[in-house]
């Protein structure tokens, strides 16, 4: 019996890896045993199996895949049917309300009392334009996005919301005055999200977006899949580069050639090894509070709205979810990019996973301040030896920029390297071997300093991650940031803004958060190892008061040696009851060095294993990235520095300060003046430090 297609695509290890593809005998034979028995117990697939010529597992796989199918049909042909019965009901609505208009009253002769007949009219209108709207809308993503003519009524124009309510901040100098109003520059810790969504999708939108969902996942597959002519090497770098025209004319749909001026298209492939298992990988990328903290540099927003439909038998395969992020780069003058999208999750093998995201129109009510949509993109996971697993990227997204990207940034956005696949994967590397020291926190080390238990090693870096992720929410453009622009040792100058801290682990009162961001003509590499070296800190520390510090307890977290927590101590400062923690991290796409002061009460409850969850920390650090203007190197792989040349360094500067414990106390002059002078004096160190003009 012929067994089918077969074809050869090489594995992480460059061995062939067959793929199957049935015959239409297969086909047939399968479909005829669907019919009979949906769900074949062992001893059917395994006589399948050999009737057939294939493997159990993939007899398993197909009825799953055809179950899932199956379902699919019949809510569409549910909810057609639920149309017409509503139709039907309509009509004889109708027809019962002209019927009740010749109705004689028996006792009068005369019309009969209709007292509700107003309301009751006005409840049908509303009724009916709630209905009008859901149809439009529908018909207006059904036209979009699956090319189906529009039969309905044309689709409603979304309101405008104006964009003083979704500013990412202000460019320019307001001008302050010696009081500000707390409240017209503050806000507040706890406002995660600036929209209410809604809490559920209608019943007519759920079967479009499961379609929507699933074609992308095939277009997903052919991308990661497919070389060239689709993707070809670029010369300078050797990264994967999209070719638009292949593209368009392999994946067709409708309105693609509708594109707006000052749009355009960002795209980029990468694959690498990392040191999770495929099941691990999958379930943080279904949650999305996980998959925040997976990507804190990165994400600066994440959260589902819907749960659309469940993994089958306890598995994610199959999960499809409405998601709503913001993406950011760690700065306060980079435009962050928002998404409401579908996730949608897919086994497509013993070992092997697909995680494809698609933007959507959704919600109706609100509109995002950016109008950018990811195209089909997402992650391919394969499970390999030892724990690892390969990795593909695709990233692919359509940019409607209406905020100006700062000219200091712009080599770097316009690269693609700000947002693309490697920048995704380098932080998944380093991030998974930060996951993979904090499991076996308990075995010994070689780290310097004072050693902590394990428990102790555990809480250390827990609360370091929080750090870290404290600094990443506050330090970037994200909605609702109010940034406030005041002179500084740049054109981009110092960036302020006010918020009221009331969350768990942090200092309650006002903070008052400071940022700027400057160029220096030096490598990123070069400028990350001058801020983690402990013996330069007094160059830059301008609170330091010139004392050095040591470190006293040293935690590796990856395989580069720059990625470490520390515990240094001031020396000769006259406060030996404080000590600040820091976390370095580095990899391909950037660096950072954060820090926060901590009291040793605190630092004990640390060591001895405690909960850290409950100690007040207010960060304030650095981040490096590269420019982005490339050096002209050939010869360079995507492998061996997937970001590609720099000429020199973007470095943001930023800090944290309570500036008062009273949650009602206002914005005064002198704490400005203060704040800026300590970013303008700690930019002018550094400088001087490294020699630049």
């Amino acid at each position: 019996m012929d067994s089918g297609d077969e074809q050869d695509v090489p594995d992480s290890q460059g061995r062939k890896k067959r793929y199957h593809r049935h015959t239409p005998r297969q086909i047939q034979d399968l479909e005829a045993m669907f019919k009979v028995c949906p769900h074949p117990d062992e001893k059917q697939r395994m006589q399948l199996s050999r009737d057939l010529g294939l493997e159990p597992r993939q007899i398993k796989f197909w009825f799953q895949n055809r179950r899932t199918q199956m379902k699919a049909q019949q809510e569409r042909t549910d909810n057609c049917l639920l149309r017409a019965e509503n139709d039907k009901i309509r009509c004889e609505n109708i027809a019962m309300r002209e019927a009740l208009k010749h109705v004689i009253c028996p006792s009068c002769g005369g019309p009969p009392s209709n007292e509700d007949s107003y309301f009751d009219e006005q409840k049908l209108r509303m009724e009916n334009a709630r209905l009008k709207e859901e149809l439009d809308h529908v018909s207006s993503m059904a036209s979009k996005y699956l090319g189906r003519p529009i039969t309905q009524l044309p689709p409603v124009q979304p309101l405008s919301i104006s964009s003083l309510d979704l500013s990412v901040g202000g460019y320019s100098n307001p001008g302050l005055s010696p009081s500000l109003d707390l409240d017209l520059l503050c806000r507040s810790s706890s406002s995660a999200f600036p929209y209410a969504f809604p809490t559920a999708t209608s019943e007519l939108e759920k079967p479009l977006m499961v379609e929507m969902a699933t074609n992308a996942m095939e277009e997903f597959i052919r991308l990661v899949q497919t070389d060239e002519p689709l993707w070809v090497k670029s010369g300078s770098d050797g990264r994967d580069m999209l070719q638009l025209e292949t593209y368009e004319r392999m994946f067709q749909r409708p309105g693609q050639q509708l594109k707006l001026l000052d749009t355009r298209i960002e795209a980029s492939r990468d694959s690498a090894l990392v040191i999770m298992s495929a099941l691990a990988l999958v379930d943080m990328f279904m949650d999305a509070s996980k998959w925040q903290e997976l990507f804190p540099t990165i994400v600066s927003k994440a959260r589902p709205i819907e749960v659309l439909a469940s993994g089958m038998a306890g598995s994610s395969s199959g999960s499809l979810i409405l998601m709503y992020a913001e993406m950011q780069v760690l700065s306060p003058v980079v435009p962050t990019r928002e998404f409401c999208f579908l996730r949608y999750c897919q086994q497509i093998d013993q070992g092997m996973w697909a995680v494809a995201d698609v933007s959507v129109d959704f919600p109706r009510d609100n509109h995002l301040a950016s109008q950018s949509r990811r195209l089909p993109s997402g992650c391919f996971i394969e499970e390999v030896p030892n724990g690892y697993s390969k990795v593909t990227w695709v990233d692919h997204v359509e940019i409607e920029e209406k905020n100006p990207v700062h000219v200091l940034f712009n080599d770097l956005i316009s690269s693609g390297m700000a947002f693309g696949a490697q920048r995704w994967l380098t932080t998944l590397q380093r991030m998974c071997e930060r996951f993979a020291c904090f499991s076996v926190a308990g075995v010994p080390t070689r780290d310097a300093g004072v050693a902590p238990s394990p428990d102790g090693k555990r809480s250390m870096m827990k609360l370091a991650q929080r750090m870290v992720s404290n600094f990443c929410a506050n330090v970037g453009s994200s909605i609702g940031h109010k940034w406030t622009t005041l002179s500084g040792p740049s054109d981009i100058g110092v960036r302020v803004t006010l918020h009221k801290s009331t969350d768990v682990g942090q200092p309650n009162g006002v903070v008052l958060s400071a940022a700027t961001s400057i160029w220096l003509p030096i490598s990123p590499e070069s400028v990350f190892s001058f801020f983690k070296n402990e013996r330069t800190r007094t160059q830059w520390d301008v609170l330091s008061n010139g004392n050095t510090v040591q470190e006293v307890a040293h935690i590796t977290n990856g395989s580069h040696p720059g990625n470490c927590i520390s515990l240094l101590r001031g020396l000769n400062s006259g406060q030996n009851t404080m000590l600040i923690l820091q976390e370095c991290f580095t990899d391909a796409s950037g660096s950072a060095v954060v820090y926060s002061p901590i009291d040793l009460p605190a630092i004990n409850i640390v060591m001895s294993g405690e909960d850290p969850s409950y100690i007040p920390i207010l960060p304030s650090g650095f981040t490096i990235l590269p420019d982005g203007r490339s050096t002209g190197g050939q010869g360079a792989s995507s492998s061996s520095n997937p970001m590609g040349g720099s000429s020199g360094s973007l470095v943001t500067v930023a800090f944290q300060i309570l500036m008062s414990s009273l949650p009602s106390a206002k914005l005064n002059l002198e704490s400005v003046m203060t704040v800026n002078n300590l970013i303008s004096t700690t930019v002018q160190q550094i400088k001087s430090a490294l020699n630049c003009p």
